[in-house]
């Protein structure tokens, strides 16, 4: 194959805004072959300064420098959401892909401003919601689109997260700067369920202030429908509360089926418990998605005890049995595997445009619409 072929083709990436998570995300990326760091702007951070000597990069002093650079290709921007859009629009005005830290913009306008220039001028414009990559997210979504469980009812997330690192005067809690909890947090979990079950609508939200606090939003809470009255209508409750010492921050969501119940843990997702009544073709499915499961059976079932009814419906199971899969999963571990594989995936649709991708421009844009709607009706 010779050297310039497309898929030998270096890819560099200029960095704005290289704290903590920035050089995680950048270790990832660099993993994919035939990409190089070229530059780093927008912070004199101890990280960045590390980082670029660490990589052989440029550490520049302004923006116009990193994003007119000639060996940039992409811009990965990694700072506050109130920078995404000017910093963004900054890059593609200068022929440059951009992958962002969600969410997208602090609004749907901006976005939609950003995604235009970029479609009009050939590029990417990405937001990293990278957790369509996990295989347990495809996993879920095969046992939804296959029925395995029956239709499903209700959903929850609840995020029990730490704030011990967002001091008061932190950007998080300002509002102009963050958007606040649904816009800046909310967005990956808003499109992890779009994508299990169609785009969602909210019903309602809600928003609760810190007592004595300056005006500290830390508690939030959105009812989204999925479906339809042919498909059946679904509820699934978001909760965001940043009140927890560290060691306490978790995460939990639950989906609950016709026949059973799915309990996921970890803000990406790497745990899961499974409670269903089942047959033996069920079962067998079931351990065919997740391999190496642990599986309890909780109860036998047959006799007087068949068929089994729910929602006016009957049917036939022979087990009631309980699956634990993935906790021997380490969570960073996984973490660093869906950067890179987020990141692969849009290096290939820069070498061969038009290429299939789990998250595309409009994953960023939808995302921030719900947070949008949920934001505005929970101030009501």
């Amino acid at each position: 194959m010779e050297a310039d072929a497309p898929n030998e083709r270096e890819i560099g990436i200029g960095v704005i805004g290289m704290g903590g998570f920035g050089l995680f995300a950048v270790q990832q990326f660099l993993q994919t072959p035939h990409t190089k760091l070229v530059a780093i702007a927008g912070s004199k951070r101890e990280e960045a300064i590390r980082t670029a000597k660490r990589f052989g990069a440029d550490q520049l002093e302004s923006l116009d420098e990193l994003v007119n650079h000639p060996d940039v290709d992409i811009v990965y921007i990694a700072t506050p959401p109130f920078l995404h859009y000017e910093q963004a629009m900054l890059a593609l005005n200068a022929g440059k892909h951009v992958i962002c830290e969600k969410p997208l913009a602090m609004n749907p306008e901006e976005g939609a401003e950003m995604l235009a220039l970029a479609k009009e001028k050939g590029l990417l414009m990405v937001t990293n919601l990278m957790q369509r990559y996990n295989p347990m997210f495809a996993r879920i979504k095969h046992l939804i689109d296959k029925n395995l469980l029956g239709d499903f009812l209700h959903g929850y997330f609840e995020n029990y997260a730490g704030d011990e690192g967002l001091s008061p005067e932190h950007w998080f809690w300002d509002r102009s700067k963050s958007g606040g909890i649904f816009i800046e947090h909310g967005v990956h979990f808003f499109d992890m369920f779009d994508g299990w079950f169609g785009k969602g609508t909210v019903k309602a939200a809600q928003v609760i202030k810190r007592p004595n606090s300056n005006d500290v939003e830390d508690q939030v809470q959105a009812i989204v429908e999925y479906g339809d009255d042919e498909t059946g209508r679904k509820l699934v409750n978001f909760y965001h509360g940043f009140t927890q010492t560290g060691r306490m921050d978790r995460q939990e969501m639950r989906l609950v089926f016709e026949r059973g119940d799915i309990t996921l843990f970890e803000w990406v997702p790497t745990r899961m418990v499974l409670r269903c009544v089942a047959d033996e073709e069920t079962t067998r499915s079931l351990m065919d998605l997740f391999p190496g499961a642990q599986l309890d059976v909780t109860a036998n079932i047959g006799g007087k005890d068949l068929p089994l009814r729910g929602r006016h419906k009957e049917f036939n199971a022979y087990q009631q049995l309980e699956l634990r899969f993935g906790f021997g999963q380490e969570k960073q571990h996984l973490y660093s595997e869906l950067l890179r594989l987020m990141f692969r995936d849009q290096v290939s649709a820069i070498h061969y445009p038009g290429t299939h991708r789990l998250i595309t421009e409009d994953n960023g844009l939808h995302s921030l619409q719900i947070a949008t709607v949920a934001d505005r009706l929970a101030r009501q």
